[in-house]
């Protein structure tokens, strides 16, 4: 709770400190009398609060725009004084802005020790600077009541006005700057209370279109939403002090979270012949990276997957013939462009693409964050944007339904066929943001609606959109990771996809979309929508091959040393490459997975480990079993609806080698400078001399058709990585 003696010094102070605003203390007093809990959540963005705060400050800085527009000294004798006297008028002469009809007692701490008669002294005309003030402060009293009333229709007759007193009214001849202690949800609040007017309870098995993320008739749809979302409870902000008009505001904190790992080390093939990992088909990572550069920052380390970048272009790989044959692989080994002594070996994976005539039905159900820190145009508009564009991708007898959480679930649409788009472009149309975050009640309804609605045979998918957190129910990734795995063995998968930046739990979206047989995708602009939602909604969809494991044994008689660039987070232990219980990931309709070792040649002069004195014996004993290869690479995975898995298997030799790094295709060496970008970006000691320079002159010799300037970009992003980060 705010301490009395602060608040006294406060209210009795006629200058404010020079590094604090006292209106903007005066909002903070207000909201920490309103609810403490909440306020926690406040710092995080998800309630109405943060947005009073900053009503606040911005109310502040209108007053110093207004009184420093003269003159340094006229600013000191003028706007000081009014700031003083808005926070006296506030919590002093005003009744309590929060509305209601409480009664306002004196408490002891703040009656004088004795009371002395007062005596009348005739008033004297205003003057015209006083006018001037008093219009002032009666505008920033107005202002103040707008950014206080909560938005919902009041309770009663005194709600409505405010707090302010009724005309006629008795006026009690002393008022005291502390309220009587009242109950506000069960909770002793000090300094008044908030009235929620929180919707009556919904009926057994309904949901309240103001719990379920819709109010289209109400001007402040949002802010009700905001204060409302959540179940009040106690806890003091510490806000940050207004920011004066002529300076810029510092960036707010970043609680993007992602999953911390190390760079893949260097193996000795001679002790360490075997890697073994999952496929990752996700692009998140570079949309991610892309969104950091544009802004004007190198991105951390850990949000950079190096796979991930390099998965998120479309590359011409060579496919099977034949759905029967869920995808094909081809491997190669060149020069490596960064490194004279090693070499690239180069491993892509091409999924069968369906034909949109013998695509199955799908079912999906949209699961949609519309907690209050949706409430950002990157976000929430933007999602309902990208879902639109989804709907026109979809076939007639296709299913959607919509179910929404914010401080709980809700359905907005019943399974409902594609042939009735408005109706479902409609309810899209009509979400509003407000509340907390309930994703653990969301991820259990939207399952249950899946199921309701399940096509065999066809496509059962939640699509999971949200900004960051789940802050109410089961919060725990771990937890939430039993839940998709419990869920995953009915036949529906679960993707994920992001949106905004400052709240991102990447690292959630990750461990839930592995789990849930899906994909992770990071959304910031509309153009990323499309080519996530329409140019690959095939390969995002419609699931050919699961559980998709690669393991390659490498020859300690041609390969001394290997690495493998990227993968970090899908790395599996030797004995899971068999077995059929450990789940990986996913290949989607015409996906291209690319993995790529650097490896050093036996007696290529540049091993980094010491070989061992007596190992050498087990090699060099008369002969080893198909010594001409480089390495042996096994693929396993599952059909969609099967639970036992297939092996396809490459041997790797000569006859896969290429003679110059020129020599390869495009489609190899745009793939390989985007690898050299990714480890640039985390300051790996492989490219550490590796300048961005030759980055771009490999990409863009290797530029191709791009016939959606997706490598274009990619440029671009280089050059701004190379002016960021200097061209080391």
């Amino acid at each position: 709770m705010v301490d009395d003696n602060e608040l006294r010094k406060l209210r009795n102070a006629a200058v404010p400190a020079p590094d604090e605003s006292a209106k903007a203390r005066a909002f903070e007093a207000a909201l920490r009398a309103y609810d403490q809990e909440n306020i926690s959540a406040v710092t995080q963005g998800s309630v109405g609060g943060l947005r009073l705060t900053e009503r606040a400050q911005k109310l502040w800085s209108e007053i110093m725009q207004k009184k420093l527009i003269a003159t340094p000294a006229l600013a000191g004798l003028v706007a000081l004084p009014i700031a003083g006297y808005a926070t006296f008028h506030l919590l002093r002469e005003q009744p309590s802005p929060f509305g209601g009809d409480e009664k306002i007692t004196e408490t002891l701490a703040d009656k004088p020790a004795t009371q002395k008669p007062t005596v009348a002294e005739p008033k004297q005309a205003p003057t015209a600077l006083e006018k001037d003030k008093k219009a002032d402060l009666d505008v920033e009293s107005r202002d103040a009541s707008d950014a206080l009333a909560p938005a919902a229709p009041p309770n009663s007759e005194s709600d409505a006005a405010g707090g302010a007193a009724q005309p006629g009214a008795p006026v009690s001849p002393t008022v005291s700057s502390r309220f009587d202690l009242k109950t506000y949800s069960g909770k002793e609040v000090e300094y008044g209370t908030l009235p929620t007017s929180r919707p009556a309870p919904a009926p057994s098995g309904e949901v309240s279109r103001e719990s379920a993320g819709l109010m289209p008739n109400a001007p402040n749809a949002a802010r009700a939403n905001r204060v409302q979302g959540a179940e009040p409870k106690l806890m003091a902000p510490q806000q940050p002090a207004a920011i004066p008009a002529d300076q810029i505001a510092p960036q707010e904190e970043n609680r993007d979270r992602v999953q911390d790992f190390k760079t893949n080390p260097v193996h000795a093939a001679l002790q360490d012949p075997v890697s073994t990992f999952s496929i990752d088909v996700d692009t998140a990572s570079y949309s991610f990276v892309r969104g950091s550069l544009k802004q004007g920052y190198l991105p951390q380390a850990d949000a950079v997957r190096v796979e991930e970048m390099i998965n998120y272009f479309p590359y011409d790989w060579k496919g099977p013939e034949s759905a029967s044959t869920p995808f094909n692989s081809t491997v190669s080994v060149m020069p490596t462009p960064w490194n004279a002594h090693t070499k690239l070996m180069h491993v892509a994976i091409k999924g069968f693409d369906i034909k949109p005539t013998e695509q199955p039905k799908a079912n999906l159900v949209f699961l949609i964050d519309v907690s209050g820190s949706m409430d950002e145009p990157d976000k929430l508009p933007l999602l309902k944007s990208a879902f639109r564009l989804l709907v026109s991708k979809l076939k007639a007898d296709d299913t959607i339904s919509i179910v929404t959480y914010a401080g709980d679930a809700g359905t907005v649409l019943m399974p409902t066929k594609v042939a009735e788009k408005d109706k479902i472009l409609n309810a899209i149309d009509n979400l509003q943001p407000g509340g907390s975050t309930a994703g653990e009640a969301g991820i259990r309804e939207a399952y249950k609606l899946a199921q309701q609605s399940f096509i065999k045979d066809g496509v059962n998918r939640v699509m999971l959109a949200t900004d960051g957190d789940f802050n109410v129910g089961q919060t725990d990734d771990d937890d939430l990771k039993r839940l998709i795995e419990s869920e995953r063995k009915t036949g529906v998968f679960l993707s994920v996809f992001g949106f905004g930046r400052g709240n991102l739990n990447d690292e959630m979206m990750q461990t839930i979309a592995q789990n849930g047989n899906g994909t992770a995708a990071y959304i910031d602009t509309l153009a990323e929508a499309e080519k996530v939602l329409v140019e690959d909604a095939s390969s995002t969809l419609f699931t050919i091959a699961k559980d998709v494991k690669i393991q390659v044994e490498f020859n300690p008689d041609k390969v001394s040393e290997y690495r493998l660039i990227g993968y970090e987070t899908r790395a599996l232990n030797r004995e899971d490459f068999n077995n059929d219980r450990v789940d990986a990931g996913d290949i989607g309709s015409g996906h291209s997975v690319t993995a790529i070792y650097e490896v050093t040649p036996k007696g290529g002069g540049g091993e980094q480990i010491d070989p061992l004195r007596y190992g050498q014996a087990t090699v060099n004993n008369g002969g080893v079993a198909n010594a001409d290869e480089y390495a042996f690479v096994k693929i396993r995975y599952k059909l969609p609806n099967e639970d036992v898995s297939k092996l396809i298997t490459t041997p790797v030799t000569s006859a896969n080698e290429i003679g110059s790094f020129d020599q390869a295709s495009t489609d190899q060496r745009f793939s390989v400078a985007v690898a050299a970008f990714g480890q640039k970006l985390r300051d790996e000691d492989a490219t550490a001399k590796f300048g961005y320079d030759k980055i771009v002159e490999i990409a863009t010799a290797a530029r191709g058709a791009d016939p959606f300037g997706y490598r274009s970009e990619f440029l671009s992003l280089v050059r701004l990585a190379s002016a960021l980060g200097g061209n080391r």
